[in-house]
């Protein structure tokens, strides 16, 4: 089942400290301020920040769901095709793309379970 722009924004807000905030003309969710995810408006795809160079990997591995454009080219950004992506693998790389950017306390706080969802 494909997922949606919804998908995408009930996932990244439910990590800790997470918001969304528009930039660029995006939706740019983010934690403590900083990136981890952005979306274009009425466009299907999201933009996910990954460790650096697992965005080139995924989209060599499985072009059908990753890109990475050329303005993303120098960055850990890799495009995902949400009619082509399901809803726990979208989940996971949200969570990590969180982690990549969420401080360290933060990110302990959530290996130990001290949030709930939306905390």
């Amino acid at each position: 089942m494909a997922t949606t722009p919804d998908d995408v924004r009930a996932v990244a807000l439910a990590l800790p400290e997470a918001t969304e905030r528009p930039a660029w003309d995006m939706a740019c969710l983010r934690v403590r301020d900083k990136v981890f995810a952005s979306m274009p408006p009425g466009e299907g795809w999201v933009a996910i920040r990954l460790a650096p160079g697992e965005n080139a990997e995924l989209a060599a591995e499985r072009p059908a769901v990753f890109s990475v454009p050329h303005h993303y080219r120098n960055s850990a950004m890799v495009v995902v095709d949400l009619s082509a992506v399901e809803r726990g693998e979208l989940a996971e790389l949200l969570t990590e793309a969180w982690r990549q950017r969420a401080p360290a306390r933060l990110r302990a706080a959530f290996d130990v379970g001290e949030f709930t969802a939306g905390s």
